[in-house]
């Protein structure tokens, strides 16, 4: 069984300083954002990791690079939830004609339900438990938050709990055989 799983928010892209739900569309980080991930690289080169699984949109796979990830698998159940009609809009905007939204219970019209990403993120969590040794998974806000609240046997409405920052390192691991949440947001 995995030991470890160490999870990283991609680093800042224009839509996710603003705000704007960004699931589907592959934008580049900023500048910022290249700062930040390539931040990253001596605290995850201090670290020997048995396997890296990365979201194959662009700005989790160049966090990964700038950070001195060297190999590294894309996993299609890692890219962000799929937000639908409200791709590209902020909460303040959706929240004006739905004031009621919530992604944790409601998913994205158009998009992707809660049970559709709690799929997603528990075959990536069954992939990850048959690993031996330390994972790194890098991907995105919402998918991670999901991916944290199933690894300790939540339901994916937990990650409204669970801000993430971006550039952002969490860890997951075990105590007692018991999943659990060692750091968060670090």
């Amino acid at each position: 069984m995995v030991d470890e799983v160490w999870i990283l928010r991609h680093g800042e892209t224009e839509w996710s300083k603003s705000g704007q739900h960004t699931g589907r569309t592959d934008l580049d980080l900023t500048r910022t954002g290249e700062v930040s991930a390539r931040s990253l690289a001596p605290r995850l080169d201090s670290v020997p990791f048995d396997l890296a699984l990365v979201s194959p949109l662009r700005r989790a796979r160049r966090t990964a690079e700038l950070a001195g990830v060297r190999t590294y698998e894309l996993d299609p159940d890692l890219v962000e939830w799929d937000y639908g009609d409200y791709e590209g809009m902020t909460r303040v905007q959706i929240l004006e004609t739905r004031p009621d939204w919530s992604i944790w219970k409601d998913g994205g019209p158009g998009g992707e339900s809660p049970p559709q990403v709690t799929d997603r993120v528990d075959r990536v969590i069954k992939k990850v438990r048959s690993r031996k040794g330390r994972v790194l998974v890098i991907a995105h806000g919402h998918i991670l938050r999901c991916f944290a609240a199933r690894w300790i046997d939540q339901t994916v409405r937990v990650g409204d709990h669970l801000p993430l920052e971006t550039s952002k390192l969490s860890v997951l691991g075990f105590d007692r055989g018991t999943p659990t949440i060692e750091s968060w947001n670090s």
